[in-house]
């Protein structure tokens, strides 16, 4: 750990946030003044209950789950060296690190979801692959809300004015909002985020972020970090910036996509043949996507709100369906040459944890390259006039993931257990709301 403490002694860190994701993609933890945190770090002391990693996102727990074992109390966390990084945004001299969660027999907590997907990867690395991504994560700015009961709203720019239309690719509506985003460019250098380009989606005041590629672990921890700097900038700037699903009635929703390749041994793209065209590990990987992504829809679609984003002629997928450069289909081959060849996964939802929805998605590529499955064959024209075929509710995703041997195997059982408990007891939170909907058609109607 002497590169940790080498950063704190360098950057005359003064505090150190000590962050790991639960399930939801919150981040959990402990701050601690650097003397202590290096203590903690030497002696296990860097302890949290265990049962963070079953919170639910309203902040409670499933009951008699049968995932914790009521016995067990605490764990421990291990800070990643790799992951050490400055918090721009505070006057002090703040670190953060992102940590793993152990026993304290020295075995991962297996249903933490950083270990999730370590254990994928390290099935690839078995067989001499590594998986390469690049994420694109959206996200809308919105209008300051205290109310939950009031509607969103696109938020004033420096004109003066919302945005009252779409505009796709507008450069001047990205310009609306120029202070921020500077801001947060500055944030993301500062702490090592590798962010790409910028762009404005469809939705009014929506706005796409596309990291560069590279290893899977890296790319969850930065877009897990990336959400935290982008809504630390909006609140600086007296705005919300939100990555929920589908957050305004009548706009698109917002997406996660997910690019992957995989290299072999020698750093050789597997997904291209010598002659550069698509490869037999290709197409099973695609295979793989098609057979095994409807079972793990909830790693990609978690929320009750995650399905609504997913309806026809949305900009959103609503089944498995693959073709070249093809922006309707569920996993679309983007034009490329060899060596970069990919496929991208357009299913997942910007409100998706980034370490489960790439352990989901490389588990199902995994599947299909490992039982060598052949795909159905590409389409073109549009996907939205063939079958939905995706779940369209949370209900329906969970019990075709815990039906799923395939993705027990690859994830874990204790981990699909785990989920399966924390969406159930999310979505009977739900059922107990009743919504504005409802009051306003079945009030006096019915």
């Amino acid at each position: 750990m002497s590169a940790i403490e080498d950063f704190l002694k360098e950057h005359r860190i003064e505090e150190v946030e000590c962050l790991v994701p639960d399930m939801a993609g919150i981040a959990r933890g402990k701050i601690l003044p650097a003397q202590k945190f290096i203590q903690g770090m030497h002696k296990n002391g860097l302890r949290i209950p265990e049962a963070i990693f079953v919170q639910t996102v309203t902040g409670s727990y499933p009951v008699d789950d049968g995932v914790i074992n009521p016995a067990t109390s605490d764990v421990y966390l291990k800070p990643d060296p790799e992951t050490i990084r400055l918090v721009p945004w505070y006057p002090e001299p703040t670190a953060q690190v992102i940590c793993d969660a152990y026993y304290f027999d020295g075995t991962p907590v297996p249903f933490a979801c950083r270990q999730v997907l370590k254990r994928v990867v390290e099935l690839f690395e078995a067989r001499q692959w590594t998986p390469i991504t690049a994420v694109e994560l959206e996200f809308y700015l919105v209008e300051r809300n205290e109310d939950p009961d009031y509607p969103l709203r696109p938020p004033i720019g420096r004109s003066g004015r919302r945005e009252t239309s779409r505009q796709a690719y507008g450069v001047d509506a990205v310009n609306e909002f120029d202070p921020m985003f500077e801001e947060i460019y500055d944030f993301c250098e500062a702490s090592r985020i590798d962010i790409d380009t910028l762009s404005h989606e469809a939705g009014a005041a929506q706005m796409e972020m596309n990291f560069n590629h590279g290893p899977a672990l890296e790319q969850a921890d930065q877009a897990f970090l990336f959400k935290r700097t982008v809504r630390e900038a909006g609140l600086r700037h007296q705005l919300y910036a939100t990555f929920m699903s589908k957050p305004m009635q009548g706009e698109p929703g917002s997406s996660m996509h997910i690019h992957q390749s995989v290299l072999d041994a020698a750093g050789r793209n597997v997904f291209a043949n010598r002659n550069g065209r698509d490869s037999r590990a290709f197409q099973a990987y695609i295979a793989g996507l098609q057979k095994h992504l409807p079972a793990a829809m909830p790693l990609f679609a978690p929320n009750v709100n995650s399905y609504r984003r997913l309806m026809p002629d949305t900009d959103a997928p609503i089944n498995t369906h693959w073709g070249y450069d093809n922006r309707t289909v569920g996993l679309r081959v983007p034009q490329a040459e060899a060596a970069a060849r990919r496929v991208e996964n357009r299913v997942p939802g910007a409100d998706a944890n980034p370490y489960l929805a790439i352990a989901g998605s490389l588990a199902c590529g995994y599947l299909g390259m490992t039982q060598n499955l052949k795909p159905r064959p590409p389409i073109e024209g549009s996907a939205y006039r063939l079958a939905h075929t995706l779940p369209r509710t949370l209900y329906d995703a969970l019990n075709r993931f815990s039906s799923s041997r395939n993705l027990k195997n690859v994830l874990g059982e204790s981990f699909v257990d785990a989920v399966w408990a924390v969406k159930q007891a999310e979505l009977e939170a739900y059922q107990q709301v009743i919504s504005s909907w409802e009051r306003e058609h079945l009030l006096l109607n019915v």
